[in-house]
C-alpha cells in the first residue's frame, strides 16, 4: 500500500499554486484557452525500446500481453506477443534470462517509482512459446542465391532467422558440435536451461533452407575461397572466444593461469567437474561472475591427481568422470575488480547473488604479478590498490599484498580467434564493419556480433537483423538505404490496420482536393515520428499514474551454505495473472494506450472515441475539427505524450 510519503512522490504539478487566475468558472470549465492549434497524433519511440539493441518493439508486446492491443481472431494473447516480439529477436527466453536490459534503465516509469519488469515479461512470452510449441512461418525463397553463415551463435543464428524471414537461405558453419556459441558454451546451464536454448535454436533451423555444418572451421577446414565459390554473400559471426591474459609478467605458459572464456567452455561441455581449493578471478564484467559462481558450485575436492587439476581439463588436456563430485567441498572463491562495486560493469543482481552465494569480492585493485613456485605453478596473485590517473589504473605505492591461488582466472576482455582468417584482422583481433555490417573492402562479405566489438548477446541480434537487411539489397545489387536515425522495429500502424481489415482505400484523384478530413484513402492527423525521436518522461502527464510496486520474479538463488552442487534457476518464470498484471505498468510512452483522459476532459467534446467496428491501436480516438479550439487541454492530460497540438504549425 502506498504510503504517506509515496504519494509526495507521485505528485505531479504543470504550475505552482498563483501562477495564473482566471476572471470565471466559465473561462476556466469551457474554454481555458484558444489557439490557431489542434491536436495531432504523433507516435514516437519509448526509451526502452531506444535503449535496446535488438531494437524489439517492448512497448507493443507489453500493451498485448496487457490485453490493450488485441490479436487477430484465433490466435492467442501468448502466441501474438511471440509474434511482435520475435520480429526483431528470435532468442526471448534466453534474453529474458540474461540480458542486462538497458531497456529497463531506459524505462520512463523509472520518474514515477521503478522500471517495468520488461526482462521478467519477454522471459514470460519466450517460455510460453516453448510451452506451447509455437513455430516460425517460413515464407517461400525469394532468391535462388545463398548465404554462408559463419559462426552458430547468437548473431549466426539470429542472421540465419531474419535472412530466412526475407525469403534467403543459408548454411551455417560451427566449429563445435553444437549452436549456440555463448550461449551454449560461454553462459552457465542454471542461467541459461538448455532445454529451452535447444528449443529455440531448433525452431529457427526449422524454417528449412537453413543447413547446418558443425565441427567445421573457416580457415583450416574449408577457405575463404572456396565459400566465395559456393554462396553469394558471406557472413561473419565468429564472436570472440580468445580470452585475454592478465598484463603482468609470466603469465603466458604459467600452466594454472586461464582465462575466463577457456574456463567457462570447460565447464559448459560437462568435461570441468570440480574447480580448485583457491580460486581468484580477475575481471569485473558478467564473465566474472560466471567463472565465480560455477567455482563456488563446482568446489574442490581435497586430494587430486596431478593430471587431474582443474587447468589440465580447462587446456583440454583431459576431462573429469562425473563420479569425482561425490566428494566435492566448497571452494575459496575471491573475485577482484578495478572499480568500485557500484561501476562494476556485472549486472547488479548478479553481483548481489554472487555475493550471496559467498564469493568474496576485492574492488578498487589490480593485480601487479604472479607469486609462483619452483615448478614454475602460481601459488598466489600479488596485488595492490588501484588509483585512476590520466584515465588509466595505476598501483598505489606500497598498497601490495597477496592472495593464495591455485587457479587464476582472467576475466578482463576477449579477443577474437582469427586464425587462417588473418586477411581480416584489423590489427585488434576483431574485424571492421560500417554501418550497414559490410566488411569495408570486402563485397559481399558482412559480420556481426562480438567480432566487430564484443558487447551483449542482443547487440549481436541486433546487428545481424541489420546485416539481413544489407544482404537482401546486396543480393539484389540494390543500393543500401540510409539508416534511421532511431533504427529499431517500430510499431506499423499501416500494417495493423490490414491487419485488422481496416485498409485505407485506393487513392482516386478528383475535382478539388480541399476538406479531406473525411476521405477513407488516408490515415488523418497521424504522424510516425518513431524513426526519428525517442520521447522522454517531461512529454508524459505522470500524475495519471498511481503508485505501483514492480511484480518481481520469485527467487530461490543459493545461499553460500546451499551453492555447492546447486545448478538450478535462480528465477521463477511469471504466470499468466503476474505477467499481465506487470506488463498493466507499462506507461505506453508514445503510443495511445486507450484511457480516455482526452474524451473525458475536452470541454468541447471535439474529441471522440472512433467507431469500434473503425479502431485499432493507434486510432482509437480522433478529433472533430468543427468543434476544436485549440485550448490544448487533451494534450496537457495524454498520459502517453501522443499527443501534439502541431495542426497549424
Amino acid at each position: 500500500m502506498a504510503t504517506s510519503q509515496d504519494d509526495m512522490k507521485l505528485t505531479f504539478r504543470k504550475f505552482e499554486d498563483g501562477e495564473h487566475t482566471w476572471s470565471s468558472m466559465h473561462d476556466k470549465i469551457f474554454v481555458a484557452d484558444e489557439s490557431h492549434k489542434c491536436p495531432v497524433y504523433v507516435h514516437r519511440t519509448p526509451p526502452c525500446q531506444g535503449s535496446c539493441p535488438s531494437g524489439e518493439d517492448i512497448r507493443g508486446w507489453l500493451q498485448i500481453v496487457r490485453g490493450i492491443e488485441k490479436p487477430p481472431q484465433d490466435v492467442s494473447m501468448h502466441e501474438y506477443a511471440f509474434q511482435r516480439l520475435t520480429e526483431s529477436n528470435p532468442f526471448p527466453a534466453m534474453m529474458g534470462r540474461v540480458c542486462p536490459a538497458p531497456c529497463q534503465d531506459g524505462c520512463n516509469r523509472n520518474e514515477v517509482e521503478d522500471f517495468v519488469g520488461i526482462n521478467a515479461v519477454e522471459q514470460f512470452i519466450g517460455d510460453s512459446a516453448v510451452t506451447n510449441d509455437f513455430k516460425y512461418e517460413a515464407p517461400a525463397l525469394k532468391t535462388e542465391k545463398k548465404v554462408a553463415i559463419i559462426g552458430g551463435g547468437p548473431a549466426g543464428m539470429a542472421a540465419a532467422y531474419h535472412l530466412r524471414r526475407r525469403g534467403i537461405a543459408s548454411c551455417i558453419f560451427d566449429d563445435h558440435d553444437k549452436l549456440g556459441g555463448m550461449m551454449e558454451y560461454g553462459i552457465p546451464g542454471y542461467r541459461i536451461p538448455r532445454t529451452h536454448l535447444t528449443h529455440e535454436i531448433n525452431r529457427i533451423v526449422e524454417m528449412g533452407d537453413i543447413e547446418v555444418r558443425t565441427n567445421t572451421r573457416v580457415g583450416k577446414d574449408v577457405t575463404v575461397d572456396a565459400l566465395e565459390k559456393e554462396f553469394d554473400a558471406i557472413v561473419w559471426a565468429i564472436g570472440c572466444k580468445t580470452g585475454r591474459g592478465l598484463p603482468v609478467e609470466g603469465w603466458e605458459g604459467t600452466p594454472n593461469c586461464v582465462s575466463g572464456v577457456a574456463f567457462l567452455e570447460a565447464y559448459n561441455k560437462g568435461d570441468l567437474q570440480v574447480t580448485a581449493d583457491k580460486v581468484v578471478c580477475v575481471g569485473g564484467g558478467d564473465t566474472s561472475i560466471d567463472v565465480v559462481s560455477v567455482a563456488r558450485r563446482l568446489g574442490k575436492i581435497s586430494t587430486i591427481n596431478e593430471k587431474e587439476r582443474p587447468e589440465e581439463v580447462i587446456h583440454g588436456y583431459t576431462a573429469h568422470d562425473a563420479a569425482m563430485t561425490a566428494a566435492r567441498e566448497g571452494a575459496e572463491v575471491t573475485l577482484t575488480a578495478l572499480f568500485p562495486k557500484e561501476e562494476m560493469t556485472a549486472t547488479e543482481h548478479e553481483v548481489r547473488d554472487a555475493l550471496a552465494e559467498g564469493v568474496t569480492i576485492l574492488n578498487e585493485v589490480m593485480p601487479v604479478a604472479l607469486v609462483k613456485d619452483d615448478n614454475g605453478r602460481a601459488t598466489a596473485l600479488r596485488m595492490a590498490k588501484c588509483e585512476i590517473k590520466d584515465g588509466r589504473p595505476t598501483p598505489a605505492e606500497g598498497t601490495e599484498f597477496d592472495i593464495e591461488a591455485d587457479l587464476i582466472v582472467a576475466a578482463i576482455g576477449q579477443g577474437g580467434d582469427l586464425a587462417g582468417l588473418e586477411d581480416f584482422d584489423n590489427g585488434r583481433g576483431l574485424m571492421d564493419s560500417d554501418q550497414y555490417y559490410q566488411v569495408p573492402n570486402r563485397p559481399g562479405h558482412f559480420v556481426a556480433g562480438d567480432i566487430i566489438r564484443p558487447h551483449l548477446l542482443t547487440t549481436a541480434i541486433g546487428q545481424a537483423s541489420i546485416a539481413a537487411e544489407s544482404i537482401e539489397h546486396y543480393l539484389n545489387n540494390e543500393s543500401q538505404v540510409k539508416r534511421p536515425k532511431v533504427d529499431k522495429h517500430h510499431f506499423d500502424l499501416l500494417a495493423k490496420l490490414n491487419e485488422a481489415n481496416l485498409s485505407p482505400i485506393e487513392f482516386q484523384p478528383q475535382g478539388d482536393m480541399r476538406g479531406t478530413s473525411e476521405a477513407k484513402y488516408a490515415v488523418h492527423n497521424y504522424e510516425d515520428r518513431a524513426s526519428q525521436e525517442i520521447i522522454p518522461h517531461t512529454e508524459l502527464f505522470l500524475g495519471h499514474f498511481s503508485y505501483t510496486p514492480r511484480v518481481k520474479r520469485k527467487e530461490h538463488g543459493p545461499g553460500a551454505e546451499e551453492v555447492l552442487g546447486h545448478f538450478e534457476e535462480r528465477y521463477d518464470c511469471y504466470t499468466d495473472d503476474e505477467a499481465v498484471s506487470e506488463a498493466g505498468r507499462c506507461m505506453s510512452c508514445g503510443m495511445c494506450f486507450e484511457c480516455d483522459n482526452c474524451v473525458i476532459y475536452c470541454p468541447q467534446d471535439a474529441v471522440y472515441r472512433v467507431n469500434k467496428a473503425e479502431s485499432t491501436t493507434g486510432r482509437y480516438v480522433a478529433t472533430d475539427y468543427t468543434r476544436c479550439i485549440g485550448c490544448h487541454i487533451c494534450a496537457d492530460v495524454c498520459p502517453t505524450g501522443y499527443i501534439d497540438m502541431a495542426m497549424g504549425e
